[in-house]
């Protein structure tokens, strides 16, 4: 049971947090019913995203068993069969697109299918393509805010998910700068794409998105303010710490660390310190 555990990788829901990014901006989470449906989108891309990941681990089986941290994983290591892992995984699916049936609106079936689609056809073949392998990654964020929005009916402003998608393409791109600093000649083994990236080209990457989150961030942030009321400043002051985050991070990555993104946050003390701000700011902005 413990490795069936591990394979779902519990610790990566964490990313799924997106969900409550747009119904919480729309100022409805306050609303029981509203908060209850947003909660059902949450816990259907949770068993989307395990179950992707128990495909993605059987298709990788053979290449993570070379990796010098993958190999320890409960498939390529032969705690969880690759048949337990394509049974589980399909459960986990059809769990997801049923919880989010309980939202109430086909548009969030449709979101988390899509989101499936794109998660297991990058397992199956995006990854194998440079540049396409990090949008399509990225994508996957987008569509995490994009189900919370549809649960609760909200919409989802242009520079919102601008923002969303420059930073996670930011996410993405450290990821793979992080990997190919730390494995080398061997990361090439391992991950295709990564012989096709240069660091010449993965920092242009991260400064490109890094500029486009920060930008498409303070633009909503205004956008916001003057929908709402032009005197509410915590609008504005909510960009400190998004920029002071997004310069935290990029040290990280200069530091050599960021291959796993969700170890960086979970351990990087001013991250989450930065984090806890920014969702403070935010929530008297929304809800003062």
């Amino acid at each position: 049971m413990n490795a069936l555990i591990r394979t779902a990788r519990p610790k990566q829901w964490t990313k799924n947090v997106l969900v409550f990014a747009a119904p919480g901006a729309a100022g409805v989470l306050d609303e029981p019913k509203q908060f209850g449906i947003t909660c059902l989108a949450f816990v259907a891309m949770c068993l989307a995203s395990s179950g992707t990941y128990y495909w993605n681990d059987a298709l990788d089986i053979e290449s993570d068993r070379e990796h010098p941290t993958k190999r320890f994983r409960p498939i390529a290591s032969g705690e969880v069969r690759v048949r337990t892992a394509h049974a589980v995984g399909t459960v986990l699916i059809v769990a997801a697109l049923a919880v989010a049936a309980a939202t109430g609106r086909w548009q969030t079936v449709g979101v988390v299918a899509l989101y499936l689609a794109v998660t297991l056809s990058y397992s199956a073949v995006w990854k194998h393509i440079a540049v396409v392998d990090l949008v399509a990654i990225a994508s996957g964020f987008v569509l995490r805010a994009a189900a919370g929005a549809v649960a609760v009916d909200v919409p989802m402003s242009s520079w919102f998910v601008l923002c969303i998608t420059f930073g996670s393409l930011f996410i993405v791109t450290g990821k793979r700068f992080a990997e190919s600093r730390e494995l080398g000649e061997h990361g090439r083994k391992l991950r295709a794409t990564l012989g096709d990236y240069s660091e010449g080209f993965l920092r242009f990457v991260l400064a490109l998105a890094c500029g486009g989150a920060l930008v498409s961030y303070c633009m909503w942030a205004f956008e916001r303010r003057d929908l709402v009321d032009a005197q509410n400043h915590f609008y504005e002051l909510s960009i400190v710490p998004v920029l002071t985050a997004f310069l935290r991070y990029a040290l990280v990555l200069e530091q050599g660390h960021g291959a796993a993104p969700e170890e960086v946050f979970a351990s990087d003390r001013v991250l989450q310190i930065l984090g806890l701000l920014w969702v403070i700011v935010f929530g008297l902005a929304v809800y003062t």
